[in-house]
C-alpha cells in the first residue's frame, strides 16, 4: 500500500514502472479480509479508496459532532456550555457567533435552534469526561508528556485494528456544493508524509534520458445529482432572458449556481461563469416598476449602484470589459476599465455601472476617501476573479481589499455582521467542456546551462512533432517576443533534420493559396518566411492586422504550429488541441529579474487546450527545469493548501487603514484582522503561523494583538503614525498619510527619513529616489553594462553608485587591461542603474536592450509616483528649496524634459520650430516671446510668419501670472500679505483643459522655509484671485524680505516670484491695555437697589460673576463713556442689559439707542429684553422706520441695525446737524465693526458731539482695544478689556491640524477625530463649511459610529424608546431628515423648513438629537450651546457673483470666536475642537487666546463713497473733519502700514485718503458724463 502511495506522490527516485507498482498494491489490498457485512461488487469500484469510502456509513452529522471536530474543541465546548446554560430569555446569539466563528454561521443557527438539546448533550459529555479524568488523570492533561502518551496509545490502537473494521466512524463535514470526480477532495487524503495532497489516481511518472514526465489523466465527469436539472432560459425573467441571447438553457455550472447567484444576496465563492448571474441579480434589485411599454433598460436605476470586477491582469480586464459590454449593451449598462493604464474621470465614474479593475488599483482606489474612492460607498457587488492568488505575492493585496470591503459593509449595516451568509461552489476539472490531459516535463541539466537549453529545445520539438503527426494543432507559448520567431525557426530547422517537414505543411489546405496571397501583403518578413512551413507567430509587438491574420489562419487550420506569448492566452479566445509551455523563466520588470511563470498564467494557457464542439480531449504540456517540476505539479493540481501571505504586507496595509480612519487603536486593528484570510488560516492551520495548537484562545486575540502592536511599532519608528502605547491609540502623521496615498512602503519611508534634507540638488533628489525599496528588484546584468555606460555619458546629473574600477584600485596597482573592452572598467549598483534609467527617460534617450526597456518603463512609472510623494512630504515639512526641486523633477519625469529645456517643447509644434527656438531663441522666456510679433518671431528662428504665429500662440498660452501684494500688519508680531494673482495667458480648452492647478507660497529670506502656502486652481473664467498669507514676525523685527513664489503644478518652467522688502515696514507698537481680572467677591443683584430691575433678572441672574463684578461700578454707576471687552459668554451682554434697564428707570423720559451690526443680533437682543416681565411704561422696539432718530416720548429702548442707522444719519437735514435728547447709545458686538457700522456710529457721534449722550461699547476680547476706546471717547479708566482666558467658565480649546488641501478628502480624514471628539453622551455642535457638507459629514459620522460601536442607532441614546422617537419623526415635513434624526443627528440652517428647524431644536433640547450639524454662516442665528463644539475646517468656497469662480476663503476670526462661544456653558465645562490647516493653526490659536485684531475697513468702501456722493458739497477740510470722528482716524496713526501709509501722522494720512476719495468721485462723474454724451450723440 505504501509503495502505491509513493508511486503517486513520491519523487523521481522510484524507478519502478507504474503498472507493476499497481499490481503489487492490489495484491497487498487483496490479502486483507473484508468485514462480513460489507458487500462489494468488483464492478462497483475503481480504486481501493472507493472501497474505503463505500464502507463508511452515510449519515447526517450531529451538531455536537461538528463542534468536536473544530480546532480547539475542548475550550470551545466549555465556553458554549457556559453560554447556553443561561436563562432562555437571555439573547446569546452574538456570544455564540463570537465563540464558534462568523465563518460557520450555519452551525451557529443550528446551535441556537437546538439550544436545549445541545445543553443536555454537553452536560452528559462533561460528566463522561469528568469520570474518565478521575480514572485516568493524564487522559486530558495538556503537558507534553500527556500528549505524547495519548498519541502512542492512539497509534497502538490503530495498528491493532483491521483496515476495514466495518465500524461506521463519524463522517467529516460535507460541503453541499462541492462537485468533484475525486472522492478524496473533501476527505483531505494526504500523502504518507502528510505534507501534501495525493495526486489523482491514474497519474503516470516516466523517466527519460533528457527529462522526467508526469502525466495527469483527465478527470472523470461527475454524474448529475438527483436534484440537478438544466435551467431553461424560458424560465428566466425578462431581464435574465435578454442577457442570454441564443441560449436554450443555462449550462450545468450556471444551472447549479443559479438559485444562489440570481435568487439571493449570499456571498459566493465560484468560477467566473457565474459573474453574469450575480451582476443581473444586482440590476434586478435596482429596478423600478415599469410603466406601460417601458423598456427594461429604462427601469434600472443606474446611479444607485456600482459593480466592481477585480481581474488579475490588465489584459484580462480588457477582455472582460469587451465581453460584459456586449452582453449588457441591451440594458444600456456601461462597463469600463479602471487600471493603471486606463484612468476614469469623475463624470465617467458617475456614468459607469460595472468597473473592471486589478487588485492593486482597487487597493489604491479604496484608500482614497473621495473621487475614485467614493466608488466604495456605492458598491453593491464585488467580484474577485482568480481568488486563488491569495497564495502568491499579490495575495496580501486581495486580503486587504476584501477586509476593507467587508468592514465597510458591516459599518453601513451593522446588523448584517452575524447574519451574512457565504456559500462555496467548487467545480473541478471534470467540468471542463473538453477533458484535459496534463503533462509536466522536468528538463534535466543545470538551470540556465547550454545543455539544459538544448534539452528543452529537443523535448519541445519531440512533443510538438508527435502531436502534429497525430493531426493536431499546437500552440507553443514562450515568454519574450523575440523568442516566438526563434522558437518557430528552431522547430522548422529540427523538422528539416528529422525529415518530417510534410507533417507540418499545410499546402493541401483548400484556402492555402488565398492565405499565402494575404500574407504576402504583410511587411513582417518572419511571418512570410514561416508560413510555408506551417508555422505562425503571435505577440503584442506585432501590428494589429498581422495578429488578426495569424488568428484567422490558425482558426482555419491553415497553420499547424503557432508560437506565441501569453498575451494570446489572456486576450484572445483561440483554442487548440494542445498547448506547450516552453520554459518557465519570465522576466519581471517589477522585480528586475527572471522569475517563475505564475501558476495563474499556466492555468490560463492550459485553458486554451481543447476545442469545444470539435474535439473530445485536449492536452497541456509544461516544460520546466527539473528542480521546478514538483512546484508546478503541486500548484497546478492543487496539491498545496492556499495559505495567507498577508503578514508580508501587514505594516503597509495597517498604515493605509489608519490613514483611511477605519483603524484608530489596537482594538480596531485586532477587529480589522478578524476580516482577513490570515485570521481564517491561523485558526485552521495555526502551526504554520507560529501558533501553538494547545492554545485556548479560540479567536486568537493575543496573536492578533501581537501582530498589530508589532506593525504599529514599526510605523511609529518610521514616523508614519503616533502610537500611544499606554492607550493603544493610533494617530496618522503627514508622512503616513502620504505613504498610504501614494502606495509607498514603510521601508522606503525609513530610507527617506535618513536621506531627505532641507536643501538638495536635482542630483541629490534622483540619488535618494533611486534608493527607494520599490526599485529593489531591479538588478544589474552584465549584458546591460555597455548600454548603461553609454547612457551615463549623456545624462546631465551626477550618478551615485557608479565606480570606475581602475580609479578605485588606486595608482599603486597596475591598471586592468581594458583596451579590448572598456566596459570592464565600469561597475554600477542597482541604485545607480535606476538613476541612469530615470535620467535617460527624462532625456528621451533611446534604449535598445529588451530588459532595459522594461526596466526603464518600470522606473519611470514608479519614479513619478514616488517623486510626487516626496514633494508632498517636503511641502508638509515646509521645505522651500527642495520642494521647488522636487516639483521640477516630478514634471521632468511626466513631461520627459529637463527644467533647463525650452519650455515651449510642451506644445505640439513642428520639429524645425523647436530647432530654431533652441538655436536662436533659447535665452528668451515664453513671456518675452509673447511680447514679439509673428513676423519678428519667424525671423528670429529663421522661419516664416506662419511658424512665428505658431510660436506666438504657444507663448501666449503658456501659463503666466502677474503678482501684486499689499502688506497688512494685524499685530506687532503678525503680518498679513494680501496677494493678488492675475492670469496673463490665453486660455485654451485644448491645451489647458478645464483647470490649471498651481502652488503659491511665501518663503523666508534664505529660501529654505515655507512660511505659508496655498494650492490654487485657475479656471477659464478666473479673473483676479485674492490670497491672504499670514506670517509671524518674531519680536516685531521684520526680516529684510520674503518671497512670494508661483509654481505651476503641470507646466515645466511656468514659475514666477516676487521679492517683498520688509526692512522699512512699520509694525504697530505693543500695547498693555488689558485689565487684570481681580479676585473680588461676587456682587448680589441687590446691589442695584432697584426692585423693578432686579425682578426683570430674577431668573437669569443669581450673582454677578467676576468680570461683571469688576466692571459693575464703571458701567452702572458712572456716566463715563465705557468700553467693555470680554470673552464670549462672560456675561457682558447681560451687564449691558442691566445698564439699559437701570438707565430706562432713572427718569420718566429716556431715549436709549442700541446699535447692532446685523439683524440676527438685533432680533436675539429684542427677544432677551422682552423676555422679562413686561413694563407698562417702557417701550422696547426694533426700529426699521424713518423715525429712529426722532426723539420719542416716555421711556423708549430702540434697537437699530448699523446699515439702517447709517441710512438715517446720512439723510438728516444738514441745517440741524445736532441730534438732541439721546441719553444712551449702546454699541453691541463691536468686534464685527464693518464700514456701515463704523460710519454710522462716527456720524452719530459727530451729530451729538455737543450733547451729554453716553456711549457704551461691548465687544469680544480684542488684542488692542485702545484705539476703539479712544474713538468712542472712553477714558483709560473706563476701558475694561479682559483676555479670553479671564472667563469664569471652563472651555478647553484643542487644535487639530491637517495638511490635506480643502477637498472632500479633507472632510473624510476629519470624520474619525470628529467622532472621537463627540462620542461622549453629551451634546455636540459640528460646524461645516456649507449646507452641502451637512449630509456627507453626517454619513461619515454615522459610519464611524457604526465601525466603533457596531450599532445602527448612531448617536441616539439607548434610553430613547422607539415609540417616543416615532412621535417626533412623524412631525418632520422633510422625509430626508428622518434617517438622520433617528440616529441622533440634526441639521440647522435657513434652508430647512422653519417648522422642521424648530422641531430639531426641540429634539436637541430633549436630548434626542445629540449632534447638531451647522453650516458656518448659520453660527450667528444658532440659539443653542453644546458641551462639545467641533469646527470641521476653517475654509469655505466663495463666489463674488452667482455662477462665478469659487475661491477659497478663511473663516473670519470673529466667526471662530462665535463658534467657540457656543461651547461656553454655565452648567459645566465646554470643549472646543478646531480642525484647521497646519499653516493656519498658530494664527487662529494666537488670536483666540489673546483677543481679536480690529482694523477699519472704511477706506475704499462703497459706504464711504456713497456717503461722499450724497454730501459732495463738503470741502476737503470738511471731509477731513468728519473723518476725524472715525475709527479709521485712530488706526492710521497706530498702524499706518495697514492702510498703505508711510507716515504715522494722522492728519497727513487723512488728507491723502480724502484726496483719493475726491479723485475717485471726480473720475466716476467724468465717466458718467462721457457715457451720457455718447448716448446722446448716437443716431
Amino acid at each position: 500500500m505504501l509503495s502505491h502511495f509513493s508511486s503517486l506522490v513520491g519523487s523521481a527516485a522510484s524507478q519502478e514502472s507504474h503498472t507493476s507498482a499497481d499490481a503489487r498494491a492490489l495484491e497487498e489490498w487483496a490479502r486483507y479480509k473484508l468485514a462480513d457485512d460489507i458487500d462489494i461488487a468488483e464492478d462497483d469500484w475503481n480504486s481501493v479508496l472507493d472501497v474505503y469510502s463505500s464502507s463508511v456509513t452515510e449519515g447526517p452529522q450531529t451538531i455536537l459532532d461538528k463542534l468536536v471536530t473544530k480546532f480547539g474543541a475542548g475550550p470551545l465546548l466549555e465556553s458554549l456550555y457556559s453560554i447556553l446554560s443561561r436563562s432562555q430569555d437571555h439573547d446569546v446569539s452574538e456570544e455564540v457567533a463570537e465563540a464558534v466563528g462568523y465563518e460557520d454561521m450555519e452551525l451557529v443557527v443550528d446551535i441556537l435552534k437546538n439550544r436545549e438539546t445541545l445543553v443536555k448533550q454537553l452536560s452528559e459529555l462533561q460528566q463522561s469526561v469528568s469520570d474518565s479524568t478521575r480514572s485516568d488523570p493524564a487522559s486530558l492533561g495538556l503537558s507534553q508528556e500527556d500528549a505524547r502518551r495519548r498519541m502512542d496509545e492512539a497509534f497502538r490502537k490503530n495498528a491493532a485494528r483491521p483496515l476495514f473494521s466495518g465500524t461506521a466512524e463519524d463522517a467529516p463535514e460535507v460541503l453541499p456544493y462541492i462537485f468533484t470526480s475525486s472522492s478524496m477532495v473533501q476527505g483531505n487524503v494526504l500523502s504518507q508524509s502528510g505534507s501534501k495532497y495525493m495526486l489523482p489516481l491514474g497519474t503516470v511518472r516516466q523517466m527519460h534520458e533528457d527529462f522526467e514526465e508526469v502525466t495527469v489523466p483527465p478527470a472523470r465527469p461527475v454524474p448529475p445529482r438527483e436534484t440537478e436539472r438544466l435551467v431553461s432560459v424560458a424560465e428566466l425573467d425578462p431581464l435574465a432572458q435578454g442577457s442570454f441571447p441564443g441560449y436554450a438553457s443555462l449550462n450545468r455550472i450556471q444551472s447549479i449556481v443559479y438559485p444562489t447567484a440570481y435568487g439571493s444576496n449570499e456571498n459566493m465563492l465560484g468560477k467566473t461563469d457565474v459573474a453574469m448571474l450575480t451582476i443581473l441579480r444586482v440590476l434586478d434589485q435596482h429596478r423600478t416598476a415599469a410603466a406601460g411599454n417601458a423598456s427594461i433598460a429604462s427601469t434600472i436605476n443606474k446611479s444607485s449602484f456600482k459593480i466592481i470586477y477585480v481581474a488579475p491582469m490588465k489584459a484580462l480586464a480588457s477582455e472582460i470589459v469587451r465581453k460584459f459590454s456586449k452582453r449588457l449593451q441591451w440594458l444600456s449598462i456601461q462597463v469600463r476599465e479602471l487600471t493603471g493604464d486606463m484612468q476614469l474621470t469623475k463624470a465617467e465614474i458617475a456614468q459607469t455601472q460595472v468597473i473592471v479593475t486589478t487588485p492593486e488599483k482597487w487597493d489604491v482606489v479604496t484608500r482614497k476617501p473621495t473621487g475614485e474612492g467614493e466608488l466604495a460607498s456605492s458598491l453593491k457587488l464585488l467580484i474577485i476573479d482568480e481568488v486563488h492568488l491569495l497564495n502568491e505575492d499579490r495575495g496580501a493585496v486581495i486580503e486587504t481589499i476584501v477586509a476593507r470591503t467587508l468592514r465597510q459593509v458591516f459599518s453601513e449595516v451593522p446588523a448584517l455582521r452575524p447574519l451574512l451568509p457565504s456559500r462555496l461552489f467548487y467545480f473541478d476539472s471534470s467540468f471542463r467542456p473538453v477533458p484535459l490531459e496534463q503533462h509536466f516535463i522536468g528538463i534535466k541539466g543545470k538551470t540556465g546551462s547550454q545543455q539544459s537549453k538544448k534539452n528543452l529545445d529537443r523535448v519541445t520539438f519531440q512533443k510538438v512533432s508527435d502531436l502534429v503527426a497525430q493531426g493536431h494543432q499546437v500552440m507553443v507559448f514562450v515568454h519574450a517576443r523575440k523568442e516566438t520567431v526563434k522558437t518557430a525557426l528552431a522547430l522548422r530547422e529540427a523538422s528539416l533534420l528529422e525529415g518530417n517537414v510534410d507533417d507540418f505543411s499545410c499546402e493541401d489546405h483548400p484556402q492555402w493559396s488565398f492565405f499565402r496571397q494575404q500574407i504576402g501583403q504583410s511587411r513582417n518578413k518572419e511571418m512570410k518566411q514561416l508560413f510555408d512551413g506551417g508555422f505562425g507567430i503571435h505577440h503584442a509587438g506585432m501590428l494589429r492586422p498581422d495578429r488578426n491574420m495569424m488568428e484567422r489562419m490558425f482558426e482555419a487550420r491553415a497553420i499547424k504550429v503557432l508560437c506565441c506569448t501569453a498575451t494570446l492566452a489572456w486576450g484572445v479566445n483561440l483554442p487548440a488541441h494542445a498547448v506547450v509551455i516552453k520554459g518557465t523563466q519570465v522576466y519581471d520588470s517589477s522585480k528586475g529579474a527572471f522569475v517563475d511563470l505564475s501558476v495563474l498564467d499556466v492555468l490560463q494557457v492550459f485553458g486554451r487546450a481543447g476545442r469545444p464542439g470539435l474535439e473530445t480531449s485536449g492536452e497541456g504540456y509544461i516544460c520546466t527545469t527539473e528542480d521546478k517540476l514538483t512546484h508546478y505539479l503541486d500548484a497546478v493540481t492543487s496539491q498545496n493548501p492556499i495559505e495567507s501571505q498577508f503578514q508580508r504586507g501587514i505594516i503597509d496595509s495597517l498604515n493605509a487603514e489608519i490613514s483611511l480612519g477605519t483603524v484608530a487603536n489596537i482594538q480596531d486593528g485586532v477587529r480589522w484582522l478578524g476580516y482577513t484570510y490570515l485570521f481564517v488560516r491561523m485558526r485552521k492551520n495555526p502551526a504554520i503561523y507560529g501558533i501553538s495548537r494547545d492554545t485556548d484562545d479560540l479567536q486568537l486575540g493575543s496573536k492578533r494583538y501581537d501582530l498589530i502592536t508589532a506593525a504599529a511599532g514599526k510605523l511609529a519608528d518610521a514616523g508614519m503614525i503616533i502610537f500611544d502605547r499606554s492607550s493603544g491609540d493610533f494617530t496618522i502623521t503627514d508622512l503616513g498619510r502620504i505613504a498610504a496615498k501614494y502606495y509607498i512602503r514603510y521601508a522606503s519611508i525609513e530610507i527617506f527619513n535618513k536621506e531627505f534634507r532641507q536643501k538638495m540638488s536635482e542630483a541629490d533628489v534622483l540619488g535618494m529616489l533611486s534608493m527607494s525599496t520599490e526599485f529593489d528588484q531591479i538588478q544589474v546584468r552584465e549584458s546591460e553594462l555597455k548600454e548603461l555606460k553609454l547612457l551615463l555619458d549623456v545624462v546631465p546629473c551626477d550618478v551615485k553608485g557608479v565606480t570606475n574600477i581602475s580609479e578605485a584600485q588606486g595608482t599603486n596597482k597596475p591598471p586592468r587591461d581594458n583596451s579590448k573592452d572598456p566596459v570592464n572598467d565600469f561597475e554600477v549598483s542597482s541604485q545607480g542603474k535606476v538613476n541612469i534609467l530615470l535620467q535617460a527617460v527624462i532625456s528621451r534617450q533611446p534604449v535598445e536592450d529588451f530588459a532595459l526597456v522594461s526596466d526603464s518603463a518600470y522606473a519611470a512609472q514608479n519614479g513619478g509616483r514616488i517623486v510626487r510623494a516626496l514633494l508632498e512630504i517636503a511641502i508638509s515639512r515646509k521645505w522651500a528649496n527642495v520642494s521647488a526641486v522636487l516639483m521640477g523633477i516630478s514634471k521632468a519625469i511626466e513631461k520627459r524634459m529637463w527644467p533647463f529645456d525650452q519650455p515651449l517643447k510642451q506644445f505640439d509644434l513642428k520639429a524645425d520650430i523647436f530647432y530654431g527656438l533652441e538655436r536662436w531663441a533659447d535665452e528668451l522666456s515664453p513671456a518675452e516671446l509673447a511680447a514679439l510679433g509673428a513676423d519678428e518671431l519667424g525671423q528670429l528662428v529663421h522661419l516664416n510668419k506662419q511658424h512665428g504665429q505658431a510660436i506666438l500662440t504657444a507663448a501666449k498660452q503658456f501659463p503666466s501670472v502677474r503678482i501684486a501684494y499689499k502688506l497688512r500688519p494685524l499685530a506687532p508680531d503678525v503680518l498679513k500679505i494680501a496677494a493678488q494673482i492675475t492670469p496673463t495667458f490665453t486660455w485654451s480648452s485644448k491645451v489647458h483643459g478645464s483647470a490649471e492647478p498651481f502652488w503659491l507660497w511665501v518663503e523666508d529670506h534664505d529660501g529654505l522655509n515655507i512660511l505659508h502656502l496655498s494650492h490654487l486652481i485657475f479656471r477659464p473664467t478666473t479673473g483676479v484671485m485674492n490670497v491672504d498669507f499670514i506670517i509671524s514676525i518674531p519680536h516685531g523685527q521684520a526680516p529684510p524680505s520674503v518671497t512670494v513664489r508661483f509654481v505651476s503644478d503641470r507646466w515645466m518652467g511656468a514659475e514666477d516670484e516676487i521679492s517683498i522688502p520688509l526692512d522699512t515696514l512699520l509694525m504697530p507698537a505693543v500695547t498693555h491695555s488689558h485689565s487684570p481680572r481681580l479676585d473680588l467677591p461676587f456682587l448680589s443683584p441687590s446691589i442695584l437697589r432697584n426692585p423693578v430691575v432686579e425682578s426683570r433678572f430674577v431668573d437669569r441672574l443669581h450673582n454677578f460673576n467676576s468680570i461683571q463684578t469688576q466692571a459693575f461700578w464703571t458701567t452702572i454707576n458712572s456716566n463715563w463713556h465705557t468700553l467693555l471687552c470680554g470673552p464670549v459668554g462672560c456675561g457682558k451682554s447681560l451687564l449691558i442689559q442691566v445698564l439699559v434697564w437701570m438707565t430706562a428707570m432713572k427718569t420718566p423720559d429716556v431715549w436709549i439707542l442700541i446699535v447692532t451690526p446685523r439683524k440676527s443680533v438685533a432680533s436675539e437682543l429684542l427677544s432677551e429684553l422682552r423676555s422679562s416681565p413686561p413694563s407698562a411704561d417702557v417701550v422696547v422696539e426694533l426700529n426699521i422706520n424713518q423715525n429712529a432718530l426722532i426723539r420719542p416720548r416716555g421711556r423708549v429702548i430702540r434697537i437699530v441695525t448699523a446699515p439702517h442707522l447709517l441710512h438715517l444719519v446720512s439723510q438728516r437735514d444738514s441745517k440741524t446737524p445736532v441730534l438732541r435728547g439721546l441719553d444712551l447709545v449702546v454699541c453691541e458686538n463691536l468686534e464685527l465693526l464693518d464700514p456701515a457700522y463704523e460710519l454710522a456710529v462716527s456720524l452719530l457721534r459727530h451729530a451729538v458731539q455737543t450733547c451729554p449722550t453716553r456711549f457704551v461699547g461691548a465687544s469680544s476680547s480684542l488684542s488692542d482695544p485702545v484705539d476703539l476706546g479712544t474713538w468712542l471717547g472712553v477714558d483709560s479708566s473706563a476701558l475694561l478689556s479682559f483676555r479670553p482666558s479671564d472667563r469664569d467658565q471652563s472651555v478647553t480649546s484643542t487644535p487639530h491640524t491637517f495638511s490635506i488641501p480643502h477637498s472632500a478628502s479633507l472632510f473624510k480624514a476629519m470624520a474619525k477625530p470628529a467622532h472621537a471628539a463627540i462620542q461622549s453622551d453629551e451634546s455636540a455642535i459640528v460646524f461645516v463649511p456649507s449646507r452641502g457638507h451637512c449630509r456627507s459629514v453626517a454619513y461619515d459620522l454615522i459610519t464611524q459610529c457604526a465601525l466603533e460601536q457596531e450599532t445602527e442607532k448612531g448617536y441616539l441614546s439607548e434610553s430613547i424608546s422607539q415609540e417616543r422617537l416615532e412621535d417626533y419623526l412623524v412631525r418632520l415635513r422633510d422625509a430626508l431628515l428622518i434617517d438622520f434624526v433617528s440616529r441622533g443627528i440634526g441639521f440647522f440652517h435657513e434652508g430647512i423648513n422653519k417648522n422642521d428647524r424648530n422641531l430639531i431644536l426641540e429634539l436637541y433640547a430633549e436630548g434626542i438629537v445629540r449632534v447638531l450639524i451647522v453650516p458656518h454662516d448659520s453660527c450667528w442665528t444658532l440659539p443653542v450651546r453644546a458641551a462639545v463644539v467641533v469646527v470641521m475646517g476653517t475654509q469655505y468656497a466663495h463666489a463674488e457673483v452667482e455662477g462665478g469662480d469659487r475661491q477659497l476663503r478663511d473663516y473670519e476670526l470673529t466667526k471662530l470666536v462665535r463658534m467657540q462661544g457656543r461651547a461656553v456653558r454655565h452648567s459645566g465645562a465646554g470643549h472646543f475642537h478646531l480642525f484647521c490647516q497646519a499653516e493656519g493653526k498658530d494664527t487662529f490659536i494666537r488670536f483666540l487666546n489673546d483677543g481679536l485684531p480690529l482694523e477699519s475697513a472704511l477706506v475704499e468702501s462703497s459706504e464711504l463713497r456713497a456717503w461722499h456722493s450724497a454730501h459732495s458739497s463738503l470741502t476737503k477740510q470738511g471731509l477731513v473733519d468728519v473723518l476725524s470722528f472715525t475709527f479709521l482716524a485712530r488706526r492710521i496713526a497706530s498702524n499706518p502700514a495697514y492702510y498703505d501709509c508711510v507716515s504715522d501722522c494722522r492728519d497727513e494720512n487723512l488728507s491723502r485718503i480724502v484726496d483719493d476719495l475726491v479723485y475717485a468721485a471726480d473720475a466716476t462723474r467724468g465717466a458718467a458724463v462721457e457715457q451720457v454724451v455718447e448716448h446722446r450723440n448716437q443716431p
